[in-house]
């Protein structure tokens, strides 16, 4: 693939490949310049390599490699389970289902040597039972479904906004107000392709209430229901309303003082229509005894 430089300032060449490409991200582009994959003006680019204006760049994307989950005997929290639908803990540090760099050692893994391949298959081979999933660094419930008629079933209860999907979260600073909502299109960063961001562009409409739980000093503890389910969506939301979550250091700071293996958000609740039996059906977990020792210090 080829692309012609049209800034007029200098800058690497694997930060515009990220900016002016679809298919890279920086950390992708860089492997591919380390792998001698990109040409800046027919000459072979280095990790130094800056370009300017009217600069031809050309790379080269290998095939892509297949994925596919393995069976991996892996300890779950199972907190439900029958011939339809699984609700599982996801402890923080999981990643929900394989990608590139996080083939081994998910989630999904680990159910499917639990379930013995027992998934929907709706997802393909590398989501099985997948319906939705929440960031590695976040802890919580999730909703897994065994067959493919209530994967369909979470699936429309989701679209429809009638899953009841509760978080706890710990805030930088304090929010006045004791409640209120956040409604905010989110797509994805047009800096910074790995991020979500308030958007007009390429997004979709996102909602998430909130409620102030605690307030401490520099911090509040406030309770997040989802109405929308997009990618990021209450890190962004918080953030947005100047009040990231504690300890992300994506869309917070970079230098966190009180908590520095992650955000502090839990999927706490989760509430729906059993797809075979028509019944109503929550769950709630605890907080993880990391996040109870945060708030121990911040009230002392």
């Amino acid at each position: 693939m080829e692309l012609t430089v049209q800034t007029l300032e200098k800058i690497r060449v694997d930060k515009y490949l990220a900016e002016a490409s679809e298919e890279l991200t920086r950390s992708h582009a860089q492997k591919l310049i380390e792998d001698g994959l990109v040409t800046v003006n027919g000459q072979v680019a280095s990790k130094k390599t800056a370009v300017t204006s009217g600069d031809v760049i050309s790379f080269t994307l290998p095939d892509p490699q297949e994925l596919e989950a393995k069976e991996e005997n892996i300890p779950l929290e199972i907190l439900y389970e029958d011939d339809a639908l699984i609700v599982v803990y996801k402890p923080r540090g999981m990643v929900v289902h394989p990608a590139n760099g996080n083939q081994e050692g998910t989630l999904v893994n680990a159910l499917l040597y639990h379930c013995k391949g027992r998934l929907s298959s709706i997802n393909g081979v590398v989501r099985p039972g997948i319906v939705h999933r929440i960031d590695k660094d976040t802890s919580g419930i999730l909703l897994v479904a065994k067959t493919d008629a209530a994967h369909l079933s979470l699936a429309e209860q989701i679209k429809e906004h009638s899953v009841k999907r509760e978080y706890v979260a710990l805030l930088d600073g304090v929010i006045k107000h004791e409640n209120g909502t956040v409604n905010k299109p989110i797509g994805r960063s047009e800096k910074d392709r790995k991020k979500m961001a308030i958007t007009m562009r390429n997004s979709r409409n996102a909602i998430t209430h909130y409620e102030v739980l605690e307030r401490y000093a520099g911090y509040c503890l406030v309770k997040c229901r989802l109405e929308t389910g997009r990618t990021h969506q209450i890190r962004v939301h918080m953030a947005s309303l100047g009040h990231p979550v504690t300890g992300d250091t994506v869309y917070g700071s970079k230098k966190q003082k009180l908590f520095q293996r992650g955000q502090l958000l839990h999927a706490k609740t989760i509430g729906f229509i059993h797809p075979t039996t028509g019944e109503y059906m929550e769950f709630t977990s605890e907080l993880p005894s990391e996040f109870q020792e945060v708030l121990r210090k911040l009230k002392q």
